[in-house]
């Protein structure tokens, strides 16, 4: 039996990087909201209570009955959670002098403590709270502490129970990684989650839930569709048909070197040429919401017309990874972000859906890309949106803006990979801005389009900031547009970062 950590989440921002900290040390683990506990789940071997926006003297703060966790599981309540543990144990949680945010050093460590095994004096710690424990409950002892927050840390005696006040999943807790991992020890991880143990357990899995049925599924050449095919095709193999859709709106060759990747990875691949029929319908639409949903509705259209064409299909396959779950997921009462890979293909069309990446975060789907033997190319591929340039061609979309784009595009995207800057950017395009200026070419006047630059970094695509790429990359790029795009005569470069500005530009 796999087993596995809960994380009840009470809405902190960071609570996947607590999930990815866990997952990094080999150890399954589930973001499950705060008030969703598993209780029949034999596989649970500890629970970690997560940060939240509330103080837990709010009347709208989540407090949930931890009866049916606390004494039965190893137990690590950080932030708001550690206030909650004190709060509810008859503890007390009062506003502190001043908000309690950013770095502190700990110091009065009880190195016994098992929380705590081989954590230094002055270790760096990441505090983020306005609230602080005051009084502890008679039981709880304290196992640290900062110049200004005396229960940094502490241990219920007679119980697994523990609550940090600071975050050991941020980067800028120095042994946040040592703390996550002594909690581990204390419930007993095998450490045993690997990209080798997920493959050979979904893979049987797959096997067992759909048998002989097919499956189809749409591929975008992204990493996230390219490692559900491989996997799937490994389980079911010839009953598997993927369908590629070529809706005018790719990279610059891209469906082509994209079908040449998959028939290497030996999979059964339907190429379909939409483009005429996206060009139609998108003719003279400017709205980006609109433009949007004219390519996610003509994506099914071809899509649903493509499968017909396949008998006996029951299953459609999806690359959804973990954040689109956990996103879809609301705490709060509200959706932050419902995932719509294919829009509502699996009910338009009755099909059962299979999502074997389901439970990944991206860098681990690129880990089990790279453990199936997938080309790198793939692999380390930036994310692309699923609109495709209809979202980089700002205003109406029509085949010459398509060329102007995907040429700039290309320029710039190879120009990454030669100057040895792609792996460092976390996504990259152009953007073709609805502008002409005027400018000199030789003895002439020209009066064209301008296209600006987008590069950015970032782990999860949540929060994003502005690749600081080389003035001389920066001339380069933008002299080889100009000279070679015709149609261009001026190139920016995009600085500003998310929030508040997106990373795409519409």
């Amino acid at each position: 039996m796999l087993e596995k950590i809960i994380i009840l989440d009470f809405g902190s921002q960071t609570t996947q990087l607590i999930a990815r900290r866990l997952r990094e040390l080999n150890v399954y683990c589930e973001i499950v909201p705060y008030n969703k506990f598993p209780h029949n789940d034999q596989s649970v071997i500890g629970v970690i209570l997560s940060g939240s926006p509330f103080s837990v003297n709010d009347t709208e703060a989540f407090k949930p009955s931890l009866s049916e966790v606390r004494g039965k599981y190893p137990l690590l309540g950080i932030c708001y959670g550690a206030q909650y543990l004190a709060y509810v144990s008859g503890g007390k949680v009062e506003k502190g002098d001043s908000r309690e945010y950013g770095r502190a050093r700990l110091n009065k460590i009880d190195g016994k403590d098992p929380l705590l095994q081989g954590i230094s004096e002055n270790s760096q710690v990441w505090m983020s709270h306005g609230d602080t424990i005051t009084a502890l409950p008679q039981n709880f002892k304290i196992i640290a502490s900062t110049e200004d927050v005396n229960a940094a840390a502490y241990q219920v005696e007679g119980e697994k129970t523990w609550g940090v006040q600071f975050h050991p999943e941020v980067y800028h807790t120095e042994p946040g990684t040592q703390i996550l991992d002594n909690f581990l020890k204390i419930c007993g991880a095998k450490k045993d989650w690997t990209p080798q143990s997920f493959i050979e357990t979904t893979v049987e899995k797959l096997k067992s839930q759909l048998g002989e049925d097919k499956v189809i599924l749409a591929l975008s050449g992204g990493v996230d569709s390219s490692v559900c095919a491989v996997l799937l095709n490994r389980a079911i193999g010839k009953n598997l048909t993927c369908i590629f859709v070529d809706n005018g709106l790719l990279r610059k060759n891209e469906f082509e070197r994209v079908l040449e990747d998959y028939k290497h990875l030996g999979l059964n691949v339907l190429g379909i040429d939409a483009k005429e029929y996206f060009y139609r319908e998108l003719a003279g639409v400017k709205e980006p919401e609109r433009k949007r949903k004219i390519i996610g509705k003509g994506f099914i259209e071809v899509f649903e017309q493509e499968s017909k064409k396949i008998e006996g299909v029951r299953w459609l396959g999806q690359g959804t990874i973990y954040p689109d779950v956990i996103e879809s997921l609301s705490i709060t009462g509200m959706t932050i972000k419902s995932h719509h890979n294919v829009g509502g293909l699996p009910e338009k069309m009755n099909l059962k859906l299979v999502e074997p990446l389901r439970l990944l975060f991206k860098d681990e789907v690129r880990r089990v890309g790279r453990e199936l033997g997938m080309p790198e190319n793939l692999i380390r591929r930036h994310p692309f949106p699923g609109p495709g340039l209809g979202v980089r061609i700002l205003g109406d979309i029509t085949p010459e803006k398509v060329r102007i784009l995907q040429d700039a595009d290309d320029i710039f995207i190879q120009g990454l990979r030669d100057w040895k800057l792609y792996d460092d950017v976390w996504q990259a395009g152009v953007i073709l801005l609805p502008v002409n200026s005027v400018g000199v070419m030789g003895d002439e006047r020209t009066y064209e389009n301008a296209v600006a630059l987008r590069a950015v970094t970032s782990t999860d695509a949540m929060t994003a900031d502005w690749a600081r790429l080389p003035y001389e990359f920066l001339a380069k790029i933008s002299n080889e547009i100009i000279n070679k795009v015709r149609g261009v005569n001026r190139v920016v470069y995009d600085v500003s970062s998310k929030p508040p500005s997106t990373i795409e530009w519409e």
